[in-house]
């Protein structure tokens, strides 16, 4: 295969084509409709063309501009630019103000002749058909006609034939599969390769450095620049020759009705591109392998439910000759009375709900479903590759595709040891690598130092209102309320607040530092996007991970763990007296701070992705509306549309793995989380399918084989969910305490939690509670007084007054301490183990897509040698019957293909 050109060279070679062939071009300035025919030339085109007026060029690309009277530099800007893609081969033609909706938008149509074309597919390295795939299909699947329901037709499922695919070659031409020059490349290959030209050309005579359609975006040059949608969403074009392949992914992909429908996968990647496409194809992955764990989830949820009567200490808790005699000390000082234990049953009742014996087993079964979703995720992934022509691209790409912003500031150049070519390099010393890598992570740390301050901020909040609440809540006429009255706590409101608090101030700090990512990896100067969008993924991840998990952790590992007790308890700034667990444990309070996050962050996201795009567009068309539709063209219609970001993408994925981390790492307190992340993805598929096809424009085709960076985070998310889940059941949850009484403490022969609440709260005399911790006069109930009270009791495991070694830890106490670090180590070596073994016996890659690669790489090796030789004996031949040599021509090339090129490409 033939070594493709750098983009310098390919850029030089096409502005000699465009000089030898200018006269063909249309100009973009002056070849505009006249004022007063501009109304009936309109009308006569279909408001869902895309092609030029002649009706045969295709629109590859429409570049928009509004004519300032004081744009000067913009008009000589746009002069030169135009003028430069014109040398380059591609054809403009311009649409005058007077026909757009608002009467001052100019719409520039560019459109990619056949030789510029192949040219650009030879530098880019595009994958073209050279033969039909003879590998039979696999056998049918028994019983597929259950899924019938759920299939789409075959014409959308497989928009093309299947074929054995190669690198395109400009001298090769007859090599492939061409029926028709017009169609062969994709709309979205061909929107591609205008974008990369469009991205690497210059606009001023005076600096060459100059160069590349973003700046012109961000300078006012243009104000935007899309590919077409191929027709309206909602209705078939009416011209034969367009494909209408956004109605199609309207009608059967992005209904809110077709939830239930597999993903038109093929099409979408035709459509789209394959990076969008391996989007979809992931998320769509990732939701069916969620329902799998939802399912289980909401069986250990059915589970508690059904054993709710076995729950011995709940029972005891709400027993009036049980709980209702156990007195427990004040929960904070001076505003908080004496209170009995019996007034927690409520809450008592909904962790056990979570808090069971199916927690262990959904903990240690999430560490083996996440070890089977990216195993099989990698299986999936290679499928793709090899059907999408993505085998091996990743390096060549990288090479190809580097950002034109790094060309920019390139001055020099250095040999590749790979290629053996010169190419751009940046010029920087390493003190001015090391300062800007320093001051970019220095920024990094600066943020998420500001996310532990508001972290802070919410515990101090909590210490100081929870006083605050539980003196406005002791006559709340809620009390009396059969319903809520046990619901409303001072400890539930002050969780759900601050949870609520914690939520808004996620928010804040997230669009805040949102901007400030992209400064400082603008800084860095990334040589490829795919650099980019890496060292971007790196410090968004970092930071929201902290962000959105901090207060999450503090409710599991920190909460109740540095208490103290009555007489000596542990004060935060020496102020505020630290939060204490309810009787049943902290695992509630957990599981409402991971619910009010998680599922706002959902709702939120979805109003963000759904409704403000939607209101966007409504608000820029609202003139057009009252028009007849024959006048609102399609680049007037697409132009209106709200523009698809370059980093689009990774917000959607950022906004998944958040989420792949709520269900991964906190999913032992709340088994439900799975059930409510599938609720939320079976919309989020269709609420990205509507946008992309509804509110977008189209966004320019890029490849991906993979993920990316993403895949690496979702591998660190799943190991360290195997800790946090251990460390959750040992520490949060109730279970080792129970299991260590029943077991070993338990005084009866037999086995059973009766006397597990006596058992795990220790006594306090009531005498020794220093003036400071003291409840004020009234704060106490009145049964209080009415009754001989010397003692109060606390949830801890110390030693009772009067004995030798009163208020330090039992022996009990380190037995419970023991027998959870023993746990969390056998738990982890437990589930490790098995995904290790499982990611070792299941293959990154299926055998029959090893055996299709291998099949297409002898195929190449074969028809090429056959091509070269059958080249050879013709020019043979011909050099035997004439005693003059004639170039050759290759087979099926254009008329205005570059003479001298193909002449000396034919000859080699």
């Amino acid at each position: 295969m033939s070594r493709g050109k750098s983009s310098d060279e390919t850029l030089i070679e096409m502005d000699r084509t465009g000089e030898e062939n200018n006269g063909f071009h249309a100009s973009s300035d002056k070849e505009t409709l006249q004022p007063e025919n501009a109304e009936a030339d309109k009308q006569q085109q279909s408001k869902d063309s895309v092609y030029f007026r002649d009706g045969v060029r295709r629109i590859d690309f429409i570049l928009s501009y509004i004519d300032d009277k004081d744009g000067e530099k913009k008009q000589d800007r746009r002069k030169e630019f135009e003028a430069n893609l014109q040398k380059i081969g591609l054809e403009l033609e311009t649409e005058d103000k007077s026909e757009s909706e608002d009467g001052r938008t100019y719409f520039l149509k560019i459109h990619v002749p056949w030789e510029v074309l192949a040219t650009y597919a030879d530098v880019l390295k595009i994958k073209v058909p050279f033969k039909a795939n003879d590998i039979p299909d696999k056998k049918e699947v028994p019983l597929s006609w259950l899924c019938t329901p759920y299939r789409l037709p075959e014409h959308v499922m497989q928009p093309e034939p299947d074929y054995f695919t190669a690198t395109f070659d400009k001298s090769k031409i007859d090599f492939f599969l061409i029926e028709d020059k017009e169609t062969f490349f994709p709309p979205s290959t061909r929107s591609r390769i205008v974008y990369y030209i469009l991205s690497r050309c210059s606009y001023s005579k005076e600096d060459k450095d100059k160069k590349g359609i973003k700046r012109l975006l961000n300078n006012g040059t243009y104000v935007a620049a899309f590919p077409l949608h191929d027709c309206r969403y909602w209705t078939k074009s009416i011209d034969a020759n367009c494909e209408s392949e956004r109605y199609a992914l309207y009608k059967y992909w992005a209904r809110f009705s077709s939830f239930y429908k597999e993903q038109p996968l093929n099409l979408v990647r035709k459509y789209y591109g394959e990076k969008i496409g391996i989007y979809f194809a992931w998320l769509g992955f990732y939701t069916e392998m969620l329902s799998y764990a939802a399912v289980v989830g909401l069986l250990c949820f059915i589970y508690g439910l059904a054993t709710f009567d076995e729950n011995v200490w709940s029972k005891e808790i709400c027993n009036e000759t049980i709980g209702g005699q156990i007195i427990m000390c004040p929960l904070c000082d001076k505003k908080c009375g004496y209170w009995k234990l019996s007034t927690t049953c409520s809450s008592s009742w909904q962790s056990y709900l979570f808090d069971n014996t199916a927690t262990l087993f959904f903990a240690i079964f999430m560490g083996i479903w996440v070890t089977l979703f990216l195993e099989f995720w990698k299986r999936r992934q290679a499928r793709l590759e090899y059907e999408w022509d993505l085998v091996d691209m990743e390096e060549e790409q990288q090479q190809m595709q580097l950002r034109p912003e790094y060309e920019i500031k390139c001055t020099h150049r250095r040999l590749n040891q790979v290629t053996q070519e010169l190419e751009w390099v940046l010029n920087q010393s390493p003190a001015e690598k090391a300062g800007r890598f320093l001051l970019c992570w220095a920024t990094v740390v600066l943020w998420i130092s500001l996310i532990f301050a508001c972290i802070i901020a919410v515990i101090v909040y909590r210490l100081a209102v929870f006083a605050a609440f539980a003196g406005i809540m002791k006559d709340s006429p809620t009390n009396n309320m059969d319903l809520i009255g046990n619901l409303i706590t001072p400890q539930f409101a002050t969780s759900v607040t601050a949870s609520c608090l914690n939520f808004i101030i996620i928010m804040v700090l997230n669009f805040l530092y949102e901007h400030v990512a992209i400064k400082i990896t603008d800084m860095e100067v990334p040589r490829t996007h795919v650099e980019y969008e890496n060292k971007l993924t790196v410090k968004m991840f970092l930071f929201q991970f902290v962000n959105y998990y901090s207060s999450c952790f503090y409710v599991a590992f920190f909460k109740g763990k540095f208490v103290g007790y009555p007489g000596d308890y542990s004060y935060m700034f020496g102020k505020w007296r630290n939060e204490e667990c309810e009787p049943g444990g902290c695992l509630i309070e957990l599981t409402t701070q991971l619910v009010i996050v998680m599922v706002g962050k959902q709702v939120w996201g979805n109003i963000q992705e759904a409704l403000v795009p939607w209101l966007r567009n409504w608000w820029v068309s609202r003139s057009a509306r009252s028009h007849p539709e024959s006048l609102y063209s399609r680049w007037e219609q697409d132009h209106d549309l709200q523009s698809f970001s370059q980093l689009g993408l990774f917000y959607e994925y950022l906004e998944m793995v958040i989420q792949f981390g709520f269900i991964t790492l906190f999913v032992a307190s709340f088994p439900l989380a799975p059930l409510l992340a599938l609720m939320n993805n079976i919309l989020e598929v269709r609420v990205d399918a509507w946008k992309f096809t509804t509110q977008f424009r189209r966004p320019v085709a890029a490849k991906a084989h993979s993920i990316g960076v993403w895949d690496e985070i979702l591998n660190m998310i799943a190991v360290f969910s195997v800790v946090t889940n251990a460390f959750i059941v040992a520490f949060t949850s109730d279970m080792i305490p129970r299991l260590v009484y029943k077991y070993a403490y338990h005084l009866d022969t037999e086995s059973t939690m009766e006397g597990y609440i006596n058992n795990s709260l220790s006594v306090f005399n009531i005498s020794e509670i220093p003036e400071k911790n003291r409840p004020e006069d009234g704060e106490n109930p009145d049964w209080f007084y009415s009754s001989n009270i010397t003692t109060c009791r606390y949830r801890d495991y110390r030693y009772p007054p009067g004995h030798e070694k009163q208020y330090t830890y039992t022996m009990q106490f380190w037995h419970i301490f023991a027998a959870k670090f023993a746990f969390i180590i056998i738990m982890e070596h437990v589930v490790f183990v098995v995904k290790f073994f499982v990611a070792w016996l299941i293959p990154d890659v299926p055998s029959d897509v090893e055996a299709r690669t291998k099949r297409e790489r002898y195929l190449i090796q074969e028809y090429l040698h056959n091509y070269e030789l059958e080249k050879l004996k013709i020019q043979l031949s011909q050099n035997q019957n004439g005693p003059s040599i004639e170039p050759c021509t290759c087979p099926d090339a254009d008329a205005m293909s570059v003479k001298l090129e193909v002449s000396s490409d034919c000859l080699t």
